[in-house]
Order: structure tokens, then sequence, then C-alpha cells
């Protein structure tokens, strides 16, 4: 890291770099996110029921979690820019493949690709700037790819829906094509060689379990949501990924480098953070899946117009996050990360009072303002993380965050419609799946629950955060 700091070629382009960075990580996180509004064009298009439709969604997070601890610490062993630049090239050629319309089966074929060359891409982006940038411009540098890690999350309906008002659905993925080429030349010209190689043993057989265990979990989760969690396979997936989780920490606590060195939990600040962001993405994902039924099935809002309200939380975040980043570089990341709660839990109240009488200017204002507490809290949240691990271990911590992320992401969308269906259930007294155009009052009510249990997810990162702070000044 200290070459990189000190190599002026490397500094004169490190804004750039961040750039080129910034560019890969949006459009592979944008991806987790855009598919969910054209599952119903594309279930018509392809002649395939909804629920075969949602694997398109599902096979791309479950894949890209499964292999974001690898790619970590192969990016340590072997080099984050080598990791990353391959990434580049498999996420660009995956992203053409999904935009033909060749069929099921060849879209997930695609959408696994493109998911393998994703999780290279964000296993390694926040470990090659933290190497890049020097200590005092590093909290800004973070920020700013925070910012795009969660504008690329959260844009997906809004991107999405204007995407759809105007081209056919493989353009969705099409878009990551010119941009992913401009990316991959930009990469050629100035990102670096890598310097910190450790040239560690990979630890396959702990990378192997791990993988088997987001399967089967998020497999249970996702298969779960579509026949029901009481059917046997539902508990035998789940009963797998417990087993199989205890045999991995055992593994892990005995191999010599192992795929997930557990010691990097006993740092607090690194653990914390981490945990907060995971609450957080939980939290912004109940956002993400109730948020378009209640403007176009609740307010009839068309696709278009719910996304250009949408696009007010991402808008707003990409704008106020690496203002916070710098501003964390200067009196520190752990006020700003606690206020950045605060806001976002305000907007979390916003929404549980909203009801179909709600001005829609005063919608936008809570969406903006989950906006801006996002904005101020992820990145110098995302400094923390970042910080708090030693060099060689930058490339597992940078898989970890973005594991984190994922996982937040796939609880946020499973437990966000669990929470509301169930609720729209016990208060219609019957077995509640969708939305239903003549009890728009069923949806309200349910809605209402869900933003509570949202609300308290980001009362405990808050109440986590603010004992942190209290310690620290103490």
């Amino acid at each position: 890291m200290d070459s990189f700091v000190k190599d002026p070629k490397i500094q004169k382009h490190r804004w750039l770099i961040l750039v080129a960075v910034c560019m890969f990580t949006f459009m592979s996180t944008l991806d987790g996110s855009i598919v969910n509004i054209a599952l119903p064009i594309m279930s018509k298009s392809l002649s395939i029921p909804m629920n075969q439709a949602e694997w398109v969604v599902s096979i791309y997070l479950i894949v890209i979690c499964s292999l974001l601890l690898l790619f970590g610490k192969l990016g340590d062993a072997y080099g984050k820019i080598r990791i990353f630049k391959i990434g580049s090239v498999l996420f660009t050629i995956g992203s053409l493949m999904c935009g033909f319309n060749s069929g099921l089966v060849f879209l997930l074929i695609a959408r696994v690709l493109q998911a393998v060359g994703a999780a290279m891409t964000m296993s390694t982006n926040n470990g090659i700037i933290t190497e890049v940038f020097p200590f005092n411009e590093r909290g800004k540098a973070l920020g700013t790819i925070g910012s795009f890690v969660a504008l690329g999350a959260i844009a997906g309906p809004g991107i999405g829906g204007l995407i759809l008002a105007h081209l056919n659905w493989g353009y969705i993925f099409w878009i990551n094509v010119p941009v992913g080429i401009i990316t991959i030349l930009l990469g050629m010209k100035i990102l670096p060689k890598d310097i910190t190689i450790t040239a560690q043993k990979i630890d396959g057989l702990g990378a192997l379990l791990f993988s088997i265990v987001m399967v089967t979990f998020f497999g249970g989760i996702f298969v779960g949501q579509e026949i029901g969690f009481t059917k046997p396979i539902i508990w035998l997936l789940f009963a797998i990924a417990v087993v199989t989780f205890i045999f991995f920490i055992r593994v892990e606590l005995h191999v010599e480098t192992p795929i997930l060195n557990l010691r990097i939990f006993k740092n607090l600040n690194f653990t914390i953070s981490l945990f907060c962001a995971f609450l957080i993405f939980v939290a912004n994902f109940f956002f993400n899946v109730i948020s378009p039924f209640y403007l176009e099935n609740a307010r009839g809002l068309a696709a278009n117009y719910a996304g250009y309200v949408l696009m007010a939380f991402p808008i707003v975040q990409v704008i106020v996050a690496p203002i916070s980043g710098a501003i964390s570089d200067k009196i520190g990341p752990e006020l700003l990360t606690f206020i950045g709660l605060i806001l976002i839990s305000i907007s979390q109240v916003g929404y549980l009072t909203t009801t179909l009488a709600t001005p829609l200017w005063l919608f936008v204002f809570f969406v903006g303002l989950v906006g801006f507490g996002n904005g101020i809290f992820q990145a110098p949240n995302n400094t923390i993380v970042m910080n708090s691990v030693d060099i060689k271990d930058l490339g597992i911590a940078g898989g970890i965050n973005a594991l984190a992320r994922n996982f937040g992401m796939i609880i946020g969308i499973s437990f966000a419609t669990t929470v509301l269906f169930s609720s729209m259930s016990h208060t219609a007294g019957r077995t509640v799946t969708s939305y239903e155009p003549a009890h728009p009052e069923l949806f309200i009510s349910g809605m209402h629950v869900a933003f509570t249990v949202s609300l308290v997810i980001c009362l405990v990162a808050t109440v986590i955060t603010g004992i942190r702070l209290l310690n620290k000044n103490k």
C-alpha cells in the first residue's frame, strides 16, 4: 500500500481509478435489484410462471454471496486488481448474454456468469481504493464508492422503470455493456499492477463449505417463499445449512490460512460497523420491496413516474455520501454514522404513518430523507470497516463487507414480503399473497406493520452505534 501511495504516477490517476471502480461497482450492485420491476414482463415474454422468473433475481444474489469470501481471499493472495479486471470482463460478457431472449435456462446461465464477475469486483473494490488513496483522503474515496454501492442497490426499481417505459427488458442488462467496455479500457490504461500479494494457500475446503451454506440457506428462503416454509424439503435445506455452517466454523478454527479468519471479528469497530451495515441494508430493502406496491398499485402511478419518485433516494445519497466521507476525514467517522442512523430511523417513522391520502410531495420528502441519512451513514461506516484491518486482510475485509450488504439485501427482500403478506393475511382473516385492488386498506395496514419492523431494525443499529460513540468519548 505504501508503494501505491508514494508512486506519483498512481497518485496522478487515483481519482480516475476511483471512477473506474465506482462505475463497475454501481453496475454490479444495480443488477441485484433492477430485475425485480421487470419480472412480470420477463415472465410473459419468456412464457414462464412468475415463480420461475423470480430465479433470475435469486440465482444472481445466491452466487454472489457464495463466492465473495473466496474472491476476497484470492484478491489478497494473487492481487486485488487482477481479480477486479477478470471480474469486469466476465460481468460484461454475462450482461451481454442476459439481454438475449433465448429462454430461461440460457438466461440463468448468463446470470451465473454475470454474478461470478460481480463477486470478483465487489470483493476487491474497497481494498483497491484503500491501497491507492492516502489516509487523509480515504474517507472521501471510500465514501464515494460506498455511495455507488448503495446507489446501485436501491436505484434498481427507479432505473428499471424508466428503461421499461421505453425499451424491452433486455436493455436492463445491455445498459451494462457500454459501461463495462469503457471501464475495462480505462482500467487497462490506469490501473497499476498489484503490489500487496501474500501468495497464501487458499482454503479450498472452507470455500466449498461456505458456498454450500449460502446455497442451501438462501435456496431454502427463496424456495420456501414459493411453496411454503413447512415443506420437508425446506427444513432439509435449512438443516444442511446449519450442519455445514458448524463444520465450516470448526474447519476455519483449525486450518493455517482460513478462507474466513475469525479473529477479524475480535475487532469491535469492524464487527459493529459490519453488523450495522447489514441491518441498514435489510431496512433499505423493506423500502425497496414495498414502495413500488405503494406507488404503482395503491396510488396508481405509472412505472416511469414511480421510478422518478424512487430516484430521490439514490440521487440525494450520491450527492451527500462523498461530502460525508470528506467530513469524516476531518472529524472522524463515529459521530456521522450515528447522525445518519437517526435520520434513517426518522424516515421509517414517516413511512409507517403514510396513507393513501398522504401528499405525494411528503412521501418524496421521506424518500429523500432516507437517502440523506444513508449518504451520511454509509461513507464513514465503510471507512471504519476498511481502516480496522491490517493491509494483508483488505481483500477479505472487502469481501465480508460486500457479503454483509448482499446478505442484508436477501434478508430484506424475503423478510419484507413475509411480514407484509402475513400482516395482510392476519387483517383479512384469510391468506393474502398479492396486492388486492379491491382492498387497498389491507395493503396499507400491512405496510405500516412492515415499516414498524423496519424502524425497530434501524433503532437497533442506532443504539449500538450510539453506545460505541459514548464509549469513545469517555
